[in-house]
């Protein structure tokens, strides 16, 4: 006799479940499309932010240097991915540190994301996703600034385009999450501090600049920048960039430690997002 009642309340329950994930989804949306709008409205501040030091960084150094005989020729397919990897991955950390750092602050504008129908994580998954988003975008916008100061100079390789998009997609994930977990650790009064202390080393050990197969006669600064996932991002976009079989990191590694490196970075980033906001 009590069958039918026990299956009335799973189906009730069930129906309840599928509401609230409706809701929550419907409200990671309208929040999601807030902050698109708020870019859109800051498009140009966006776009000198994130092209000024790229376009000065291949102008002098994929242009100037090769051009008066103090680089080699083919030194801007070389720096090409690194700048597109950098470019992203520091717009993807500022567009979510700088946010977070002054929604926690003294004013808690997080509070009013907090009062949505949805959980802590997807606030933050919110916050990992839109920075994800302005990291690829911040990176391929360097495709079309490389064409043109580079010219003759720009190569890209167009047979490993769902390796290039996958690893712009990746970079821009793995800096949301350093994001994450930065604004999340820093205050606000050593958010300064925090960008010459974290943001040069991330820089300069990043193999930005130079191949990781490069450094294989200062063997323990190589080693080193094994620690940077910067280092993976550049070489993974260094293998779907360059022409021809330059020597780059395993690509099957690059990603195994890119997508162990975002999931370890963003459960200890929640864990740290749900310490600040819950008290």
């Amino acid at each position: 006799m009590s069958t039918p009642a026990v299956s009335l309340s799973s189906e009730g329950a069930a129906r309840h479940e599928a509401s609230t994930l409706q809701l929550s989804l419907t409200a990671v949306g309208a929040i999601f499309h807030r902050d698109l709008v708020v870019t859109g409205r800051e498009a140009i501040q966006f776009l000198l932010q994130v092209m000024v030091q790229p376009l000065f960084v291949l102008f002098i150094f994929g242009k100037v240097l090769p051009n008066i005989g103090l680089a080699a020729g083919g030194f801007a397919a070389l720096l090409l991915p690194g700048i597109v990897s950098l470019s992203g991955m520091l717009a993807a950390i500022q567009g979510v540190t700088l946010p977070l750092v002054l929604d926690l602050g003294f004013a808690r504008e997080i509070d009013d994301r907090l009062l949505a129908p949805l959980p802590v994580w997807m606030v933050a998954a919110e916050k990992v996703l839109f920075g994800t988003l302005r990291g690829a975008l911040a990176g391929a916008c360097i495709f079309p600034m490389g064409m043109l100061i580079l010219g003759s100079a720009f190569s890209v390789r167009t047979d490993r385009l769902g390796w290039l998009i996958l690893m712009v997609i990746l970079t821009g994930a793995t800096g949301a999450v350093i994001g994450m977990l930065i604004g999340t650790v820093v205050r606000a009064e050593f958010i300064s501090l925090m960008f010459a202390l974290i943001f040069t080393p991330l820089i300069f050990t990043g193999c930005t600049y130079y191949p990781w197969s490069a450094l294989k006669t200062i063997r323990w600064f190589q080693i080193l920048t094994l620690a940077n996932p910067l280092t993976y991002c550049s070489e993974g976009l260094r293998y779907a960039m360059v022409k021809g079989n330059m020597a780059t990191l395993d690509i099957r590694l690059v990603i195994l430690a890119l997508v162990a490196g975002f999931a370890t970075l963003y459960i200890v980033g929640l864990r740290t997002f749900r310490k600040r906001v819950i008290s």
